[in-house]
Order: C-alpha cells, then structure tokens, then sequence
C-alpha cells in the first residue's frame, strides 16, 4: 500500500512538474498568449456589437416625377420604418440607376407621373422600388415590410372623402425589381464572395509561413548570407505564391459558373487584374506577419487574428450597412470588404472601372502600407 501511494506522489510530482513547465513557456510565448485572450474578446464584442442581420437606414435614392401631400406621406412612412434612408431626391432615372449599380444606394423609389391623380380616382397606381439584391441578406427585410409601411402610411392620408379609397385591396400596386439577383439566390452573393475568403485565408497563411519556416529550418542564415535586399527577399518570396492564387481562381470562378450557374456579365480582364492586386495585398501582410511572428504557430495564429474580423466585418457573411459606424469603419480598413464590392459588382452588375475604381485604390494603399511594413520590419531582422 505505501509502495502504491509513493508511486502515486511520485507521478503527481511529475504531473505538476511538466504542466509547471508548460505555464512557464506560456507565460513567455506572449504573442501566443496574448492571442489567447484577445480572440475571444475580439469574437465577443464583434458578434455582441457589430453583427446585425436586419440592418437598418439603408441608403435610398427617389424618382418623384410629381410632388403631392399623398407621395410626401409615402416618402414619410417609408423614412419612419426605420428601413429607408431617403438619401438622395433625383429627377433623373438614369443617375439613381447609376448611383444603384455602384452601390451608393440599396433602393430606388420611383413614382410615375399622374400617380396621385390615379390613385385618387381609385386605379391603383404603380410605385416601383428597385433593389440592389446582390446581397439578399440586406434587403430582404425591408422589402418584405414595404407593402405594410405603404398601407400604413396611406391609412392616416385615406380620410373624409378619400376613405373609400381605403379597401381591404391595398390603393397602390406594389412592383418590387430586384436588381442583379431577380430570384434572391444566395449563390450568386456567396459564391463570388468565397474567392476573396479563400485567397484571404490561404494566401496570408502561406506566406506568413514562409519567413518563420527558415527560422525554424534553420536556413534563414543562408537567406540573410545573400546580398539581397529587403524588396528582393520580399518579393522572391511571394512571387511563387502568385501561381498558386492564379490556379484558385481559375477553380473557384469556373465552379461558380459551371456548378453554381452564377452570371458573369462583366470584363474579366478587370476581374482577374482586380485578383492580381489582391492577391498581391494578402501576401504582402502575409510577409509582414512572418516578420512579426516567431514560429510557424505564431504566423498561423497571426493570420486568423486577422482573418477572423475580415470574414465577419466585410459584408461576406452579414449585411455591412447592418454594422454600427465604428464597425464600419474597421471593415473599410480590411481589403477584403473592398474586393467583396468588385468581384460582386464586375460579376453581378457589369460594373466597369469608373464603378470600382475606388476599391482598386483602397486595396492598393493597404498594399503599400504593409509591403512598407514588412520591408522596415526585414532590416531590423538584418541587425
């Protein structure tokens, strides 16, 4: 019995020994604890704060051929739901369809000339809305709740000699236009999204691997041995890498097309040149976190710190205009969220380079950002 119980001290001794051990190698591998930490508390305040799937105020351009008291009260209802931010009052249908393709707005309301006379006189008038539903997530809500927002709002205009104007039929035909998505298919939103979160999450990993392999390979002192400069061993490094986005896309957008049926209406030249620079963006961060982290397992922690608030702040999985502002703002940062727009808008909406070019820019300074970053970061490792 006191053999066994020896034993048993024994191997407890050891047990606390090694998990001694352990809690002293975590409490130096900072990064790995500080990811520890901040990952839950990242996944906290993003999913409690930031994620809203039934967004609000969304952007909202009107076509009013006429003004009347009975379409300034419909503009009001629809304000007042909460859903409708009445943005912009335009004349011209041709500019809000434009301001709708580049995704400045959600909505065009559009009422017809002789819309209050016919709605007088008990014809049902039309009143059109026109939806950007290349993302049915954030639309669908307040399209499902336009019919009721018009009955009510009518309900309080419909009085005196107007009240029989007020039938169980609702006075105003509805027409609801969704543009670029007719049939609300959430493939033709995910489908091109899932190439921007694939090149994001393979291509930061690989690359941020790269650096921190040949330390623990032990060649990074015939990689510092070479009179290369910091440029060079960046750029050497991620070049072959280029290949290996070149060959995802090539899958990923014929899988689109052949398996999925996704359209593609516009230039593929602009797409795949669109491809190129964000491929670029996500190696250089790539690059830039092998300088930061020391071991593979630190570069694979650094990547999905960074790849988490990409997929879940750029719009892939919830609707971005459902996020507060600060969240916003965060998204905007990401070159995710700017890609998302591009391959969307080339793929879904014919989208040329004046529509997109604002996202080509954004993506291109984050890619100058971090190829400086890692560059000053190199030279430091040369000392």
């Amino acid at each position: 019995m006191s053999l066994l119980l020896t034993g048993l001290m024994a191997s407890l001794a050891r047990l606390l020994a090694i998990a001694n051990k352990e809690l002293i190698q975590m409490r130096r591998d900072r990064m790995t604890f500080a990811m520890m930490l901040g990952i839950p508390m990242m996944q906290l305040v993003l999913f409690g704060y930031a994620i809203n799937t039934d967004p609000k105020q969304l952007p909202t351009a009107v076509v009013a051929e006429e003004q009347s008291p009975i379409i300034r009260t419909l503009l009001n209802g629809l304000q007042n739901s909460g859903y409708y931010h009445l943005k912009y009052q335009l004349q011209d249908p041709a500019a809000a369809d434009a301001l709708l393709a580049k995704g400045e707005v959600s909505f065009v309301v559009t009422f017809p000339v002789g819309f209050t006379r016919r709605l007088i006189k008990g014809e049902r008038p039309q009143m059109l809305i026109e939806a950007d539903a290349s993302d049915p997530s954030a639309s669908s809500n307040a399209i499902s709740r336009a019919q009721t927002i018009i009955d009510s709002a009518l309900t309080h205009e419909l009085k005196g000699p107007l009240a029989e104007l007020n039938p169980s039929l609702s006075p105003v035909e509805l027409i609801i236009h969704r543009r670029y998505n007719p049939q609300g298919l959430t493939q033709y939103n995910i489908v091109p999204g899932l190439l921007g979160v694939i090149i994001t999450m393979t291509m930061v990993m690989i690359t941020g691997m790269a650096m921190t392999r040949e330390v623990e390979q032990g060649t990074i002192e015939n990689l510092l041995a070479m009179p290369a400069k910091p440029l060079e061993v960046m750029l050497g490094k991620i070049m072959p890498y280029v290949g290996v986005g070149a060959v995802q896309t090539s899958v990923i957008l014929l899988a689109a097309y052949y398996l999925f049926a996704v359209p593609f209406v516009g230039s593929l030249t602009l797409l795949l040149s669109s491809v190129g620079l964000f491929i670029i963006a996500n190696l250089a961060l790539g690059f830039t976190f092998s300088t930061l982290a020391k071991s593979q397992m630190q570069a694979m922690q650094l990547t999905f710190f960074f790849f988490l608030p990409s997929l879940l702040l750029s719009g892939f999985m919830f609707p971005f205009r459902g996020m507060p502002a600060w969240a916003q703002y965060l998204g905007e940062v990401l070159p995710l969220t700017h890609f998302l727009r591009i391959v969307r808008g080339v793929m879904l909406k014919d989208a040329d380079f004046y529509l997109v070019y604002q996202e080509l820019l954004a993506i291109a300074v984050f890619t100058l950002a971090v190829g400086l970053l890692a560059v000053l970061r190199y030279k430091r490792t040369l000392d």
